[in-house]
This record gives structure tokens, sequence and C-alpha cells, in this order.
């Protein structure tokens, strides 16, 4: 039988195990130094991201009952200065992050790393230093998360990307674990038959269901668990626990016939996608940064009215002669965003909703966390525009972020806008606009001189000696940003 062949090849064959070799074998003075230096101010982003989230309320009542349910350990939760387990601390962590749909993501194969890596790492460095009196310098956390950056995308690229996202997957919880455990394998120095293990255990626990982003608060913590079971992962490999073997390419299965089954792509999945061009494509390069409050698929929605707004500033100054509202998109995008929005709605629904945003961008002229305050939410304004906005696939859409607004009113006109991608994405923010959102958006949420340290931290971590430094400064309180 096919599966009883595949377990007879031998260990360094197969694409799992030429990845954990990669893995293993990768030197931080092997990274381009633009490459280094983006992961810096993509880090700083997940960081600021988590500052921004700690205490928005879905937050706190994860990290309430989890304190509740969870004997004190020795990894600090980021904004409240108590210590959990590794597995607890990595998944309050994580759900910190993507608790308000401002962290980073993959243009083509859509994970948001650092709510995946972030926390896995700063909780496997305590436990090191806890239990094995081990120091992780800030040379080892850099280089340990650029290989969650490369290999997170290249799982998802053997699954074609955003078309998990199509099929109902929470795509980065399904890309997140192997990353995770991969990464977790580089910070512990784990050789290259342990991180297969590592990645074998990860990714027999990978799920992710998209059917969360409409109401739910556990969409805010689907990452938390490629966090915590791919440390899990990790953990359980360093201690000499054995996965499953060429998880990746195992016919029956194995990750990716088990994910790629019924896909509707032909192949179902591109099992060399894992490998190609490692150490000379650098998928860090296309991790885009949020310049709004909101899901990934919705900021072209955002752009694209904004740029209607600066065309015809007069006809949009009184919304009360709009009759209706046309969003087109591609399948992705539709099937991700274009869900027809019901009120009441959560903050949650309201951060997935291109209606929700495009009323939100047309009546306050941004999409920030404050706009999400559930006063706000239920505005009479905003839910006249959302009753009278309707999304649609439109195939001619070919490009995976371009969308066209149509804005019909009372008096017979209309006016339509096309974008091929938003702000973010072409072009990419600069590291300067980067290190400019850490600011606006952690101002007012922690001091000026706790702003400055992290900054400091994080952008010059080749000069740390212990991590633990930067994990403590972001364990000190925070507010919330929409209270």
């Amino acid at each position: 039988m096919v599966h009883e062949e595949a377990r007879e090849v031998e260990s360094g064959e197969g694409v799992t195990h030429r990845l954990c070799s990669w893995v293993n074998g990768l030197a931080l003075e092997d990274i381009p130094e633009d490459i280094k230096t983006r992961a810096k101010y993509l880090m700083l982003d997940g960081f600021g991201c988590a500052i921004v989230g700690a205490h928005l309320p879905w937050t706190e009542k994860a990290v309430n009952i989890v304190l509740d349910m969870e004997t004190a350990g020795d990894c600090l939760v980021w904004g409240y200065d108590k210590k959990l387990g590794p597995l607890s601390a990595a998944l309050l962590n994580s759900t910190e992050v993507q608790s308000f749909e401002l962290d980073d993501w993959h243009s083509l194969a859509p994970l948001h790393s650092n709510s995946v890596m972030l926390p896995a790492l700063l909780a496997a460095a305590s436990q090191q230093k806890a239990r094995a009196n081990a120091v992780i310098t800030g040379s080892n956390l850099l280089l340990s998360t650029i290989v969650g950056y490369e290999v997170g995308p290249r799982v998802g690229l053997c699954l074609h990307g955003s078309h998990m996202l199509t099929r109902g997957w929470h795509s980065g919880t399904v890309f997140g674990h192997a990353a995770c455990a991969t990464s977790v394998g580089k910070l512990l120095k784990l050789s290259t038959d342990a991180i297969e293990d590592a990645v074998g255990i990860a990714c027999t626990q990978a799920c992710g269901l998209m059917s969360a982003q409409f109401s739910s608060e556990v969409k805010r913590m689907q990452h938390g668990f490629a966090a915590r079971n791919g440390l899990f992962a990790a953990l359980l490999a360093e201690g000499g626990y054995s996965g499953i073997k060429h998880v990746f390419e195992e016919k029956y299965g194995g990750f990716l016939s088990v994910f790629g089954e019924s896909s509707g792509c032909h192949p179902p999945y591109l099992e060399n996608e894992l490998v190609k061009g490692l150490g000379e494509i650098w998928q860090t390069e296309s991790i885009r940064v949020k310049p709004h409050a909101s899901m990934a698929g919705t900021h072209c929605t955002i752009d694209t009215i904004a740029g209607l707004q600066k065309d015809y500033p007069e006809k949009l100054k009184d919304l009360s002669g709009v009759k209706d509202i046309t969003i087109e998109m591609s399948e992705a995008a539709f099937k991700h965003g274009g869900w027809t929005a019901m009120r009441p709605l959560t903050a949650t629904g309201a951060q997935m909703s291109c209606a929700y945003v495009a009323a939100v961008q047309l009546l306050d002229g941004q999409v920030l966390p404050q706009q999400f305050h559930r006063d706000l939410i239920n505005r009479d304004s905003i839910w006249r525009l959302i009753e009278n906005t309707r999304c649609q696939y439109t195939p001619e859409l070919g490009q995976r972020f371009e969308q066209r607004v149509t804005i019909a009113f009372n008096d017979g006109s209309s006016i339509s806008k096309t974008m091929n991608a938003p702000r973010g994405v072409e072009p990419p923010l600069t590291n300067n606009e980067i290190l400019a959102k850490f600011r606006t958006f952690t101002r007012g949420l922690i001091d000026n001189k706790r702003q400055d340290i992290i900054e400091k931290l994080v952008l010059g971590l080749e000069d740390i000696t212990d991590v633990s430094c930067l994990d403590e400064v972001l364990a000190g309180s925070t507010l919330d940003p929409i209270a």
C-alpha cells in the first residue's frame, strides 16, 4: 500500500526532513541584513499589538478564566505581571496580539505570524531560564522568529494559500502549528530529527474553523492554539517524545493529503512549496503590516472608499443622499468579509465585515480601535448604511485584493472606484511607518519611557544577552484602548 511504502522512506528523504534540516542549520549570518532588520520591525509591531490588546474586554475575560483554572508558573502574562506555565502564557499572550485585528499577515498564505511565534518563543525562553538555567539571547530570539516567519507561509503555499479561507478554514491556525514548532525547536537547539518530531506532533493538532469570525470571542484565541500547541510539540520533542515522521508528504493521514483533500485544486496540494527557494526566497518579505484595525480582506474596501471621499468630497459630505453601496471583490475576500452583517453585531464580527468597515469609513473617515466600542457599533447611522450595502463576488476581479466600490445616490447619480490592492499591501508599510504605528497605537496605553524601552530593546535585539528583560517590560500594566 502507498502509506506503507511511505513509512519505509529513510529519514533523510522527503520535504519534511529537508525543511527541518534547513531550520537546524540556519545561522543568523546566513540571513540578509535587510531581512533581519525587517524582522525586528515586524516583531515591534507584534508587541505593539499585544499592548493594544492586553486589556480589551474579551482578553481580560480569557485571562481571568485561565488564571482561575491554572496554577502559577514561570512565564509572564503580558500586561498583567502574572505568571503561568508556558502553554497557558503562550495562549494568552497570543490572544493579546491577535485580539484586535491589528497584527501582521502574510499576503500569499494568510497567517498572523507574530501571534504564533512571539508568545511561544518568550514562554520557552522563560521556561528554559527557570528550569534549565539557560539564557536565551536576543540573537537567538531573532533567528528563531525568522524561522517561523519562513516556515508558516511555506506550509500555507503548499495548500494554495488563501484558498484555505475560501474553503472555510481559519488558515493561520492550520499553517501556524508547524511554524511554531520549528521556531521553538530552533530556539531550543533541537537536532534535525527532533525538530521533525516536533513538527509531526504539532501538525496532528492543527485546525481552525473560520465560522469563528461571525460573533465568537474564540476568533481572538485561535492563533493562540497554534502558539500553545506548537510550543507543546517542541517541548515534548525536547524531552525525547517522538512525532509523526514525513508528516507533510505522508499519503495516508499526512498533513497535506488530509488538508488538501476535496480542495478543488489541481493538484490538491503543492508539496515542493515547503522547500522551494529555502535561503533564497525570503517569505518574511511578504509579511504585511496593517494600517487599519480590521481583517486584512476589508482593507481594500476601506481604502477604496477613502479614495472616493478624496475624489468626491462634496458628494459624500451628506450621507443621507446615499441610496445603496455595492462592494465587488474576489472569491476569497467575499467569503471572508462579504457575508451579510446583522444587528446586533459584536466587535469580532464588525472587524471581519466589509459592509461594516465601509460604513465606518464613510461616517468617521477612519477605522481604528475606537470605532469598535460597543456603543459605536450599534449606531443607527452605521446600520442605515449597512442595510443598504451589498457585497458580491465578481469573477473578473481576478487579483486577490482587487475591489470595486460603487455608491448610488437618491438623485440617480453614482460614483465608482476600483483598487488593485490596499495600502500596506502595495505598497507595504515601510519600517518607519511601522515604527510610527507602534508609537501611535500604544500612546496613552503605556508611558513614554516604557514605549522607548520596548522600541530600543526590539530594534537592538542582537545586543540583548537575556530576553527576559523584554518579557518583563511587556508584563507591566496597560490600559484598554476602547474603554
